[in-house]
């Protein structure tokens, strides 16, 4: 319920502010405004992750988002809304979902019984979100058209209570927490060095911020492709973020019936290659339903390259580093968007959306493919992790990442 509400306020506000200014740019400084402090609070959160309740913290951020949902549908509801405000709420926003996503990512290994079961989990939570994706954009678009934006906010701040009561109810087992030891800045340079020293993470994570900085440009601009290239209304906008939710919940379902995180790493890079491919289908493209189309495979890719990512991640990752590295994947994931959403609204004011989104799906097929490169060398030095965890045999000949 909550997830709805949340994707139907991402519409909404797109479409507010385009509709506001007409401005490109502005989708850029507006994506780029709600997403600068998720990067620079998630060293911060890991820190938090690792050393404090992971429940109660999250109690307190959805409770916070939920304010700032019903601030954003006062200030539409009495018609006062301006781009200063968009701007600084989508800042709020960000700065809570700079706490919330690492320690949110954090919380699912203390949700599990089984090590075993994690890339099941998170593949699922991932069907859980492209399912909203299908469901929140669509019926965004339909109220937009029909009652404005400010409904959209308004049923986002209520849905939160959902999310409040799944966690107040939850009764998870105790985990002992390390003492935190020294400074926090201290802390997050020992996560730091730890996921840097250790090629696998840091290739997992490099990847992942070249594709959420480079490989996703098309998102921010959705807005422009509805109105001006496609000649359509917020029913289209919807329609095609609810196109890239389907290719996502597929590519979640792929991921839950693969029964381990072995060979994970080969069909992260082919993911990235059909995104990129997509993508660039995607810019050319003129056709409402060609394009539809399309981003449902761009929506695949991506979940596979996220999602894949991230079970991977949690997989290698030493339990009592897993917050402060799952604020790095915060970091790539989410913190890289909003220079990528910046970089993308002053290349489409300045060359063109269609031209941008083409580049943009270009690099994405660069980044798959010097990852691929350096799969074998990968492997090898994730082969003892598997083995320890009972994911591979000890004499086996041939290390898959």
């Amino acid at each position: 319920m909550s997830l709805i509400g949340t994707w139907m306020q991402r519409v909404a506000l797109a479409w507010l502010v385009y509709d506001l200014t007409g401005s490109k740019l502005m989708l850029g400084i507006v994506g780029f405004a709600g997403q600068i402090l998720t990067f620079l609070m998630a060293p911060l959160a890991g820190v938090l992750a690792d050393h404090t309740d992971r429940r109660k913290l999250l109690v307190l951020t959805q409770a916070l988002a939920m304010l700032q949902a019903f601030a954003l549908a006062a200030l539409v509801f009495t018609g006062t809304i301006n781009q200063w405000q968009i701007i600084l709420l989508s800042a709020v926003l960000g700065l809570i979902n700079g706490f919330d996503i690492p320690i949110r990512q954090s919380f699912i290994v203390e949700m599990l019984e089984s090590r075993a079961d994690l890339p099941n989990a998170i593949a699922m939570n991932s069907f859980m979100v492209n399912s909203a994706r299908l469901v929140g954009p669509s019926l965004a678009g339909v109220l937009i058209a029909a009652v404005g934006t400010a409904a959209c906010f308004a049923i986002n701040g209520a849905t939160f209570v959902a999310v409040i009561a799944a966690l107040l109810a939850m009764r998870t087992r105790p985990l002992a927490r390390p003492p935190q030891n020294g400074s926090v800045l201290r802390n997050v340079h020992e996560g730091l060095a730890y996921a840097c020293r250790f090629a696998p993470i840091r290739a997992i994570l490099l990847l992942l911020a070249a594709i959420s900085l480079l490989g996703t440009s098309h998102t921010v601009l959705l807005p422009v492709f509805a109105q001006d290239i496609l000649h359509g209304d917020p029913r289209t906008l919807g329609f095609l973020m609810a196109a890239t939710g389907i290719g996502a919940m597929a590519g979640a379902v792929f991921l839950a019936m693969r029964p381990s995180v072995r060979g994970m790493g080969r069909i992260m890079a082919v993911a990235c290659v059909l995104l990129g491919v997509s993508v660039i289908g995607f810019g050319m493209s003129h056709n409402k339903a060609l394009s539809y189309c399309l981003l449902a495979v761009a929506g695949f890719g991506m979940m596979v390259q996220f999602a894949g990512s991230n079970s991977l991640l949690q997989t290698l990752v030493d339990d009592d580093k897993r917050g402060r590295v799952m604020s790095l994947y915060v970091m790539a994931f989410m913190g890289m968007g909003p220079f990528g959403s910046l970089l993308a609204g002053w290349l489409a004011g300045r060359y063109g959306a269609q031209a941008t989104v083409i580049v943009s799906g270009a690099c994405c097929i660069l980044a798959g493919g010097l990852f691929a490169a350096r799969l074998p060398m990968l492997g090898r030095m994730a082969q003892p992790i598997y083995v320890r965890l009972g994911m591979a045999p000890e004499e086996s000949e041939r290390a898959r990442l």
